[in-house]
């Protein structure tokens, strides 16, 4: 099974009451983890033309608060509709057992022992400044860190988090999580003919 671990950075001046409005958002960073090359990427939006083959041959999309937000984005950019390819959002997994919410950081910091090295607000300010291969590399390390997580998850059925002062488990049904190579059909947009 090809899975595209993948995470989205983005700028915008709006921001109404912690609500972050996807349509006046705009990418600047997308980065990836291929596991058939088991290596790490990332692609700004002029670089977007050699992102498309890859995920077009992915079985699925992983990600994190990617259905609600990267996928939606990203398809803003993409001359198909990406909503067709298989995706897992850990977020989204998260929030049907626990019926919250739970940061990245917080998941990272309870099941891997360690954290994010910044946040969305300050990858913004980096990119502003000039400073694009502190974005590719902040971009990076959360997709590393969602990989991570849904490896742990994979291997253990649960993910940590800390709540108040004790580490507790979600337990996760990660049974559908994986399939068999084929079963996602393949995605001709951008692919050569």
């Amino acid at each position: 099974m090809r899975a595209i671990t993948f995470d989205i950075e983005s700028i915008s001046d709006s921001v109404v009451r912690g609500h972050i409005d996807i349509q006046e958002q705009e990418l600047i960073i997308v980065a990836i983890h291929d596991s058939l090359t088991d290596e790490y990427s990332s692609y700004s939006k002029e670089e977007l033309p050699r992102l498309w083959p890859i995920i077009e041959r992915a079985d699925v999309l992983i990600g994190f608060n990617s259905d609600a937000f990267d996928i939606p984005l990203l398809n803003r950019y993409y001359p198909g509709d990406l909503s067709h390819i298989r995706s897992l959002d850990l977020l989204s997994e998260i929030q049907k057992v626990l019926g919250r919410r739970i940061r990245l950081q917080s998941l990272a910091e309870a099941t891997l022992n360690r954290g994010k090295k910044g946040d969305g607000l300050k990858a913004g300010e980096w990119w502003r400044e000039g400073e694009t291969e502190k974005v590719r590399k902040y971009c990076i390390e959360d997709v590393r860190l969602t990989r991570e997580l849904y490896k742990y998850a994979l291997e253990h059925g649960v993910v940590k988090y800390k709540d108040l002062r004790d580490i507790r488990d979600i337990k996760l049904d990660t049974s559908s999580w994986v399939r068999e190579v084929g079963t996602t059909p393949a995605m001709t947009y951008a692919l050569p003919l």
